[in-house]
């Protein structure tokens, strides 16, 4: 059997199991804040990475701009509760595959990653 793809989920307000229930096609580790997932030893090791822009702490346009700068070079997929049209274009500019305006559907959420890792 082939390994699940790794997404990294980095919310504040996590909930344990944050991909929805039929994505079992990939494998979650859950962070609450950007500053854990970079001292987990995990960041670098994900296939995607499932982002909360408004972070305590390190935002998610940090983190993003963290792991470029550490030449990690994993697709994002940006959420926030607080966005607008300008902001969807700077975290696209930024290399993020997709940013998603919460309430989003799981299916959006799903077809994010997916793209995010050249699935179809």
């Amino acid at each position: 059997m082939a390994e699940r793809p790794l997404i990294a989920v980095v919310d504040d307000e996590l909930t344990c199991g944050s991909l929805p229930d039929r994505s079992r096609e990939f494998a979650e580790r859950a962070f609450a804040s950007a500053e854990k997932l970079l001292v987990s030893g995990c960041a670098g090791a994900e296939h995607s990475l499932v982002l909360d822009i408004a972070l305590p702490g390190m935002s998610g346009m940090d983190l993003q701009r963290e792991s470029r700068w550490r030449r990690q070079t994993v697709p994002p997929v940006a959420f926030t509760a607080h966005g607008d049209a300008a902001l969807r274009q700077r975290m696209l500019k930024r290399g993020a595959v997709e940013c998603l305006f919460k309430p989003f559907s799981d299916t959006a959420l799903l077809r994010s990653i997916r793209a995010a890792l050249h699935v179809k």
